[in-house]
């Protein structure tokens, strides 16, 4: 960062910079970080501000990334998703497994997905880059509430509703938080046809190269296959693998 750079340059630079501390900052965080004279830091947030860039929390001094800068950083992954390394490591996934996998990210309340290689069997759920499922009983989505910061966490939770799509949906808070606990304790978190009927996944969280385990969960890979042609035992068996990916995936982040 440097005070040189022309002011767009500026401003990007600081939203980067809040984006990498995966919670929301003051005035004063975020002077203690950069290099900006405080003048100029909050005439550079009042810009992101007004352009729907970031927002400011509830207690008015904190300011957080807004929903046109998180559709802005899902366009520019899922564009980067469609060629080079993470689609490859994507199809290189599913030719070894033989089901559809998926690369997913946290959206707002919902989870997106970024990329996705089909299966060559003829019975799929034909899902496309951009479909957006529930965060309660999608396995992406239970990752990413799992392993979100504690205030984030309790913040999505409280916003949700907790639909009832099949049978298998988890029913109610209470069942919800013990199975995240379950999550964080054994690093990964499936759909047993809590989504679809007769639909199985298993996701793993994908962090930047070199991360451990405390580090933000940047997306998540997954499998999905229909029950009858891998039960779950089955897909589970699968982590290894679906961790391979993952670690290959996290090294392209840092690339």
């Amino acid at each position: 960062m440097s005070n040189d750079a022309s002011p767009g340059l500026r401003l990007i630079e600081l939203l980067e910079l809040l984006a990498t501390q995966g919670r929301p900052q003051s005035l004063a965080e975020l002077q203690a970080l950069g290099p900006w004279p405080k003048p100029t830091l909050h005439r550079m947030l009042l810009q992101l501000e007004s352009g729907g860039l970031l927002q400011r929390e509830p207690d008015g001094r904190r300011y957080a990334l807004a929903g046109r800068s998180l559709r802005l950083a899902e366009s520019l992954l899922a564009a980067s998703a469609q060629q080079g390394v993470r689609h490859a490591v994507l199809k290189a996934l599913v030719a070894d497994i033989g089901e559809s996998c998926n690369l997913t990210a946290l959206s707002g309340a919902e989870v997106i997905y970024l990329d996705r290689v089909e299966t060559a069997f003829p019975l799929r759920l034909e899902l496309k880059p951009g479909t957006r499922v529930p965060l309660h009983c999608s396995a992406s989505g239970k990752l990413f509430l799992a392993f979100a910061p504690t205030r984030q966490r309790r913040q999505l939770l409280d916003g949700l509703q907790l639909t009832q799509h099949t049978a298998s949906t988890l029913p109610d808070r209470r069942t919800l938080d013990a199975e995240l606990e379950r999550i964080r304790r054994e690093g990964y978190a499936v759909d047993d046809q809590e989504f679809v009927e007769g639909l199985n996944c298993v996701a793993v969280p994908v962090r930047e190269a070199g991360a451990d385990e405390s580090a933000p969960v940047r997306c998540a890979v997954a499998l999905q296959a229909p029950a009858a042609r891998l039960p779950l035992s089955q897909a589970v068996a699968l982590l290894p693998r679906l961790r391979e990916a993952a670690a290959a995936l996290g090294r392209s982040l840092s690339m």
